[in-house]
């Protein structure tokens, strides 16, 4: 049966270890700062000032003009030069992306309605020359309609983006990133924390109680679980007015789904040190098993469609898949009840299925 004076008292001693234990605030508190403003700084998926160079063989009034084009773009910034060979080896060093090559018979080709540009890419980084090649086109066919060569300038396309009209990586990054961070403070915590225990021999002592092993295991995981909504707090805060990302969900099921996630994220880092009982080995467990997955495999930055099919089982079995996806919804599309539910049941469901492993395999017992 349980005991709430037990549980109480093991939630005291688990927070005051918490208060005495420098390692556990900076994980908790200054961690998810650092996290979130590397991610928010560093990792960005939007091209951006592209160094490109412009290959002008002839000068003219329409060649000044489509270099113009470029200029203004934020997508590249350019650099001009009469001869491919000055580009060839800026492009072999990586200083140059792509060339774009405007030919002399450039203005020739304009009255005989046949006008081209030859797009040459560095093909090392794939994305940076997709990036390039379709901007580069898109820029090229706006400056058609614009000098009225195209023919197609009575054809208006209007194009509308739904959900987020920047198209700032921004917007789905870092709400995603909030989920990594609190995969990495549930999990690597947890399994420092109670891991240390077993070293110094206080879970021994623990263990000769007459605590019961739910008491003991919940015990242990709810202070955790305050550091990781006190984290929660603090990345929302950063997120929603440092970086100034739209919220158009509910606050109430962003904190009910938070503290939901929690439960698989803190079981996995309590389980981990039930098996390790050792710091090292523990936060190398963690790495491994809890935040390079959620890095890699949640859809925070690689799309998870476009992976191997048998990988994207395995994403299945990855709590932090569901909560990326959940808060990418509340943060650009709102409360889409089709979408977090669903969703939401399967991380409960992943939370409980861990907790019943380190419930059933956990042993009051000394060896």
């Amino acid at each position: 049966m349980l005991s709430i004076q037990r549980l109480k008292a093991i939630f005291f001693k688990e927070s005051l270890q918490i208060l005495r234990d420098p390692s556990a605030l900076i994980i908790a508190l200054i961690l998810p700062l650092m996290l979130l403003f590397l991610m928010g700084y560093a990792i960005s998926l939007d091209a951006k000032n592209i160094p490109v160079g412009i290959v002008v063989e002839k000068s003219s009034k329409h060649t000044q003009s489509l270099i113009k084009a470029f200029e203004s773009s934020e997508s590249f910034k350019p650099q001009v030069a009469k001869d491919k060979r000055e580009f060839i080896p800026l492009l072999q060093k990586g200083s140059l992306r792509a060339m774009i090559i405007i030919p002399a018979s450039f203005d020739k080709d304009i009255l005989n309605k046949d006008v081209k540009i030859q797009i040459i890419t560095d093909g090392s980084e794939p994305n940076i020359a997709g990036y390039v090649n379709k901007y580069s086109q898109e820029l090229w066919q706006n400056w058609l309609v614009y000098e009225k060569i195209s023919t197609s300038s009575n054809l208006e396309i209007k194009t509308r983006y739904w959900f987020n009209a920047p198209l700032y990586s921004s917007y789905f990054l870092l709400p995603g990133s909030i989920a990594i961070i609190l995969t990495l403070i549930g999990t690597l915590l947890t399994a420092l924390v109670v891991a240390r225990e077993w070293e110094r021999g206080t879970m021994e002592a623990i263990m000769s109680t007459p605590t019961s092993i739910l008491e003991l295991l919940l015990g242990k995981l709810l202070p955790y679980f305050v550091l990781g909504m006190l984290s929660l707090v603090i990345c929302i805060v950063i997120t929603l007015f440092w970086f100034e990302i739209p919220f158009r969900g509910s606050y109430f099921l962003l904190f009910i789904c938070s503290a939901i996630y929690l439960i698989p994220s803190l079981s996995l880092g309590l389980l981990i040190s039930t098996l390790a009982k050792n710091q090292f080995v523990a936060a190398q467990m963690a790495l491994i098993i809890g935040f390079l997955p959620a890095m890699i495999l949640s859809g925070f930055i690689f799309q998870i469609s476009s992976m191997p099919s048998w990988l994207q089982i395995i994403t299945n079995f990855i709590p932090a898949t569901y909560f990326t996806t959940i808060l990418q919804t509340l943060f650009l599309s709102g409360d889409l009840y089709e979408v977090i539910l669903p969703n939401t049941l399967w991380m409960l469901l992943i939370g409980i299925v861990l907790f019943t492993i380190i419930f059933k395999i956990t042993k009051k017992k000394l060896s």
